[in-house]
């Protein structure tokens, strides 16, 4: 059965809509997972994501779907794990006729998915894991089905780190934030504290960091105390 062309355009115009916005990974992966069923008319779709050396489960649409990757992630073994190491395609038309991934198989096999595909997920080169398609029946995986596949998985795995990018940004912010506020208050605190003892701001502040290192306390937490519970030193 090939897989539905209009479905996946429209799967690549919400993705497309979905970037300008603030979303989280689950968003991004999840969109993935559902997309990659409706596409290609499966059973369901997993993902899975290297953490180190690890494959670690992370979304799934099914029940039978999320069983299957667990045991992957138990054992680190399966078609996930192959291709998130190897950066390559990994199929199974037919699993009762397969002879890799014995435990894999046979779970498989007793929550009712007969076929499976590995796609891999990878950005310069660099491995991040994979995206697993399932099938309740055998299922011949035409290059054309592993090709739209990719592009499925290449896109969410340009999701990942564009949200990798926007954390790491708002993470930024807020520490300068954080520095912005704490300078604030060191800059009242000298104001109180040279008026309170009648000297310069700079000697103000010379205080209160021998104050700090003397009571082993951050220089913006005696601030913090001078501004707003009233210390004096």
């Amino acid at each position: 059965m090939a897989h539905d062309k209009a479905v996946l355009v429209r799967a690549l115009a919400r993705f497309a809509r979905l970037l300008p916005t603030p979303y989280k990974v689950e968003t991004a992966l999840d969109e993935l997972v559902t997309s990659a069923t409706e596409v290609f008319d499966l059973a369901g779709a997993g993902v899975s994501l290297l953490e180190g050396e690890r494959l670690r489960f992370v979304s799934a649409t099914s029940e039978p779907v999320i069983t299957l990757e667990r045991v992957q992630e138990l054992e680190q073994q399966g078609p996930c794990m192959d291709a998130s190491t190897s950066g390559e395609l990994v199929s199974a038309p037919d699993l009762s006729t397969d002879r890799r991934w014995p435990h894999y198989r046979q779970t498989a096999a007793r929550v009712g998915i007969q076929a499976v595909a590995g796609i891999p997920m990878s950005l310069n080169g660099d491995k991040v894991g994979a995206v697993n398609l399932y099938s309740a029946l055998p299922r011949p995986w035409t290059d054309d089905d592993l090709e739209a596949a990719l592009v499925l998985a290449d896109m969410a795995t340009g999701y990942l780190v564009n949200a990798n990018t926007l954390l790491q940004h708002q993470q930024v912010t807020e520490q300068l934030n954080r520095a912005l506020e704490s300078r604030t208050i060191i800059e009242q605190a000298k104001g109180i504290i040279s008026s309170v003892r009648e000297i310069s701001p700079a000697e103000a502040f010379e205080l209160i960091r021998k104050y700090a290192r003397a009571n082993q306390a951050p220089l913006h937490a005696v601030a913090h105390a001078i501004v707003e519970a009233g210390l004096r030193i």
